[in-house]
């Protein structure tokens, strides 16, 4: 009987969680943050030397910014997130831009495609917040036809962005039994999701660039879903401790003098179906 117990305590429920995390995307206004981010859909699709009419799938696009990357390249896109609202977002950035793509609102780890529909699928940290992992993979890799290429870019546990996860996971513990999303952000992890398959990184940077600190956690509080539902879950007396802890991590990183610069070390993987 206590191993029955056991057993069913460790066994996290994805569909809640999945629940949970499609809620929290949909707090605030991501497309805020993610328009920043901009220039790692344009690296991305370099690494992955995109053509001009390949067919691409952006998964968990957001605000579409590997979307926007890929159709300025002319190639087929199909843009898809669970969040429709920040489909919305992507879908205003390629109309005033007069891009063709096709949006759809989509489960990354239940893609309605038909095995090896696409020649190219990207995810810019988006899939890396699935929390059946091994699933979202295998759905990415069934999309893609043989020889075809997953590109991602995905944070390290050691950057800014995985030390911040760790910070609101001491605050705010995550699940039991639901893995670190941060994990995308390692070559063994990505060697066991997508293996048989070739996997070639590098280790990437983007600075954040803000006002002043300050001014960072305005924006991140007020429009980055986890980071917003974190202050909203916590007892307000708790506040004052995250944000605390939040800005001394801002500060150690910060290289900037007048302003914030905040370096953010991630991942870029391109993996060659086989």
């Amino acid at each position: 009987m206590s191993a029955v117990l056991s057993a069913s305590v460790s066994t996290p429920d994805l569909s809640a969680i999945k629940t949970r995390q499609q809620a929290a995307w949909s707090t605030g206004n991501y497309a805020v943050v993610g328009t920043t981010l901009q220039i790692v859909g344009e690296r991305l699709c370099e690494a992955i030397d995109l053509a001009a009419g390949e067919r691409v799938l952006d998964v968990a696009a957001g605000n579409g910014n590997a979307t926007l990357a890929a159709a300025r390249r002319f190639a087929h896109v199909t843009s898809t997130d669970y969040v429709g609202t920040l489909l919305d977002r992507a879908r205003e950035r390629a109309a005033a831009e007069r891009l063709e793509v096709t949006f759809q609102t989509a489960d990354a780890e239940a893609l309605p495609f038909a095995d090896g529909s696409f020649d190219v699928a990207l995810s810019t940290f988006g899939v890396m917040f699935t929390p059946n992992q091994p699933t979202a993979a295998a759905e990415l890799a069934r999309v893609v036809r043989k020889g075809g290429r997953i590109g991602l870019a995905n944070w390290t546990p050691e950057g800014f962005i995985g030390q911040l996860f760790k910070i609101l996971g001491r605050h705010l513990p995550p699940p039991a039994g639901v893995p670190s999303p941060a994990l995308w952000g390692t070559e063994a992890r990505l060697a066991e999701l997508f293996p048989g398959d070739e996997v070639k990184v590098s280790r990437q940077v983007f600075n954040f660039r803000y006002r002043s600190a300050e001014h960072w956690l305005e924006i991140f509080r007020s429009y980055y879903g986890p980071m917003n539902r974190a202050f909203a879950a916590l007892d307000p007396t708790k506040h004052g401790a995250l944000r605390s802890d939040i800005m001394t991590l801002l500060m150690r990183m910060n290289r900037g003098t007048e302003t914030l610069v905040v370096p953010s070390e991630y991942l870029e993987a391109v993996v060659t179906r086989r």
